[in-house]
C-alpha cells in the first residue's frame, strides 16, 4: 500500500516536457489515486498574463493520456482549499520552486487544519515550457 490514498497536483502543462512527467510519476509513486488539475486558459491569462500555446482541451487530453494519472479536472481557480473541498484529497504534490511562496504558505496552514499534507518535489532543472519556447525561437 502506498503512503497516501488520494493525491492532487496542478499545472498548466503547456508544451508537455520531462519536468511535467517527473512530477506526475513521483506523485503516483506515493499515492493510490492521482487527480491532476489542469489550469484553464482564462486562469493562466489571469496570473501569467499570457495564453498557453496548447489549448486547455488539448492539455487536458494530453495529461489524461499519461499512465500515472487517474483523473483530470479543470483548474478554474488557484484556491487549492476550494479544490480540496470538491475533491477530498489527502496530499497535494507541488514543485519545490513554490516552497516559501506566500500562496503555498497559506495553503499549508489551511491544509494542516484538515489533515492534508503538502509534499514538495525537486524542480526539474533546465527544463520548463518557457525554456522550450525560447529554444524554438533560436
Amino acid at each position: 500500500m502506498k503512503q497516501f490514498k488520494v493525491g492532487y497536483t496542478t499545472g498548466v502543462f503547456d508544451l508537455f516536457h520531462v519536468g511535467h512527467l517527473n512530477i506526475l510519476k513521483n506523485a503516483k509513486e506515493q499515492c493510490e489515486y492521482l487527480i491532476v488539475g489542469v489550469s484553464t486558459d482564462e486562469l493562466v491569462m489571469e496570473y501569467k498574463n499570457k495564453l498557453p500555446v496548447i489549448s486547455h482541451a488539448d492539455r487536458m487530453e494530453i495529461v489524461e493520456g499519461i499512465k500515472y494519472v487517474d483523473q483530470v479536472v479543470p483548474q478554474f481557480s488557484r484556491d487549492k482549499f476550494f479544490a480540496w473541498e470538491r475533491l477530498h484529497f489527502n496530499v497535494m504534490f507541488v514543485g519545490d520552486d513554490w516552497k516559501g511562496n506566500a500562496l503555498f504558505d497559506e495553503v499549508e496552514k489551511k491544509f494542516n487544519h484538515v489533515g492534508v499534507e503538502v509534499v514538495y518535489f525537486p524542480y526539474t532543472k533546465n527544463v520548463s515550457s518557457t525554456l522550450v519556447k525560447e529554444r524554438i525561437k533560436l
